[in-house]
């Protein structure tokens, strides 16, 4: 079925292929950058992407083509996660799809808006094992928020602009349109009104995102607050999400509520705040998640109590009441049983409760300097003394230099547990990383996404050798399209993340984790991709100098630092461990002087 909501453009009943009609909706829906890698089944839209630009001179829709199309999905999450706006990837049939199946996976599980277009073999050939035919439809099905099969060219426009709205809407996430060759090829007029009417969806989350809080249940909220002694905000993805980071402030410094976020959460506050306590939960500051210990009212905003921030749920703030507010109704109480909810936009429901509250003074006073005293006992802190270079040093300069004012990409392990710990982030959509799904390769392509969506702004990767090994293929793609990403490649040999856990777990059995035996040497890599600075760090005292021209080059820049294969991510709350029993490590004070204080005989580890 096809309603018309959209608004008339004036291409509206011109003659167009369904090529050109997808580029045409795409330009409509404000989309500046595709990336993508053709192929047979993709071709007509690839045609008509430089037919549009041709005719368009003033209104240039960019072409980023990566190494491979995990880069694309990447990148269209980076161009995404950085901007807010929904990011493009446009891809082949076969393997050119199922290559973007964990871009879309990694999206879902994040909620980032993307848009996969795929191209598919013609309808008649569905089904028959086909050159380069994958079944998209079902595969995609349980990885996207939404899959559509293009069969009908008649609502290919509807079904474009559709995407978009699914993909934004609500909770986002990515939207999979899986395209048929010979409806690329179709001739018809360009309809620009309609939007396919998915029975009661938009109505569902329209209502959810307009939803005002009533006044009884601002009423029971501020009961529970004012009986509240230590009070906790618990802040996560959703609140950058929902734009609520001003309002989220406001209401922190209003009732002055100390604050601790998830990995998404980082930055919707600024982490140089007093107030706030920065991450908790499995590689958390120690002192955050001794306050959800301590807390008496847990105010959750756009998280969802995961594996790796509850933990063992029962345990999890086991001594406070649970507020929560989420725009997905089924996140409240899912994993947690809750005191107090609220279904809607975090944005709005903080505004009502500002509004509602606006005259009452609480005093929390005695809570935050007990918070501020954790803070100063348990901070962050690492071997000072190595002569070996530390990874949280080097993050801990670079933050120096940049001042808390870069976007930071990682890839996934250790490297993206210590740019959360070590950089300060004073604005939402400043760190993207890939949480839930934790996928390795990420970091590359997500910042060259993140550069392409704001081309004069400091990117770097902070990367590790593990991680960007998977997708290193994008280095070239930097310098292809001379986007000016900082790659900062923390080398430690071995996939630490992996290595700390064999070493605490597994009684230092390295199966497949020493990357000693590999011969890459990433300097010449990066010369050989272009790279006008590539250079290595392997003492502490080139760092400083080496960091500060690697973030001043004008280019794209590669700079890999040799670092402590030993240096682990503390804190470390372990597998079947309650946050107070989390391992410190040996220079991060712990509560605890007994045998979970983390110290650990690395000597021997490889």
């Amino acid at each position: 079925m096809v309603g018309l909501k959209a608004k008339k453009s004036i291409a509206h009943g011109q003659i167009m292929s369904g090529a050109e009609m997808t580029l045409q909706v795409l330009a409509e829906e404000g989309v500046d950058t595709i990336f993508g890698y053709s192929g047979g089944a993709i071709l007509p839209t690839y045609d008509a992407v430089f037919q549009y630009n041709k005719n368009n001179p003033e209104k240039q829709i960019n072409l980023i083509v990566p190494a491979n199309e995990q880069g694309a999905g990447f990148m269209a999450a980076g161009y995404a996660r950085a901007s807010g706006n929904v990011g493009v990837a446009l891809v082949t049939s076969g393997p050119g799809a199922t290559n973007t199946v964990t871009p879309v996976r990694d999206c879902m599980a994040d909620s980032v808006p993307i848009i996969v277009i795929c191209g598919q073999v013609a309808r008649n050939a569905i089904g028959t094992d086909a050159f380069q035919e994958a079944p998209v439809y079902s595969i995609m099905s349980a990885c996207a928020k939404h899959v559509f099969l293009v069969k009908d060219p008649k609502q290919l426009a509807a079904t474009v602009r559709t995407a978009f709205q699914i993909a934004r809407s609500g909770r986002p996430g990515p939207v999979v349109i899986d395209l048929p060759k010979d409806v690329q090829n179709w001739q018809g007029a360009y309809d620009s009104e309609s939007v396919l009417q998915l029975h009661g969806y938009q109505e569902r989350t329209n209502s959810v995102s307009a939803r005002r809080m009533p006044e009884k249940k601002m009423e029971s909220f501020f009961k529970m607050l004012k009986q509240a002694k230590k009070p906790l905000l618990y802040v996560g993805g959703g609140a950058v999400i929902s734009g609520a980071s001003a309002v989220l402030q406001c209401f922190m410094k209003q009732y002055q509520i100390p604050a601790v976020t998830t990995l998404m959460g980082i930055g919707a506050l600024d982490t140089t705040d007093a107030l706030c306590l920065h991450m908790l939960g499995m590689h958390g500051a120690a002192y955050a998640n001794y306050a959800v210990d301590d807390c008496d009212l847990l105010i959750a905003l756009g998280a969802r109590f995961d594996d790796r921030v509850a933990g063992i749920p029962h345990k999890f703030a086991a001594n406070a009441r649970i507020a929560q507010i989420d725009i997905d109704a089924a996140e409240i109480g899912k994993v947690k049983a809750v005191d107090w909810s609220f279904a809607g936009d975090i944005k709005t429901a903080l505004s009502d409760l500002l509004e509602y509250g606006k005259e009452f003074s609480l005093d929390h006073s005695e809570w935050v300097a007990a918070v501020q005293k954790m803070k100063e006992t348990h901070a962050f802190n690492f071997n000072r003394e190595s002569d070996i270079v530390q990874p949280q040093e080097v993050l801990q300069e670079l933050n120096k230099i940049t001042e808390g004012n870069a976007i930071i990409a990682t890839g996934v392990g250790q490297h993206q547990m210590f740019a959360a710990q070590y950089f300060d982030f004073k604005k939402p959509r400043t760190l993207l990383t890939s949480g839930s799904m934790g996928t390795m390769g990420f970091g590359l392509p997500a910042a060259i996404g993140a550069q392409a969506a704001f081309p004069d702004a400091l990117v770097i990767d902070v990367d590790g050798d593990g991680s960007i090994r998977m997708n290193i293929g994008e280095m070239e793609t930097c310098t292809t399209y001379n986007l000016p990403v900082k790659i900062l490649l923390l080398n430690n040999h071995g996939d630490g993340m992996v290595v700390q856990w064999q070493s605490l777990y597994f009684d230092n059995r390295f199966s497949g984790t020493d990357k000693t035996l590999h011969s890459k040497d990433f300097v010449k890599a990066a010369e050989a991709d272009g790279f006008g600075f590539a250079r290595r760090v392997t003492k502490r005292s080139e760092l400083e100098e080496a960091l500060k021209a690697f973030v001043s080059f004008d280019g794209p820049a590669f700079l890999e630092v040799f670092v402590d294969k030993n240096s682990f991510v503390f804190p470390m709350v372990g597998p079947g461990m309650a946050y107070k029993d989390m391992m410190t490590g040996p220079y991060i004070k712990s509560r605890s002087a007994g045998p979970t204080d983390g110290t650990l005989d690395t000597s021997d580890s490889f």
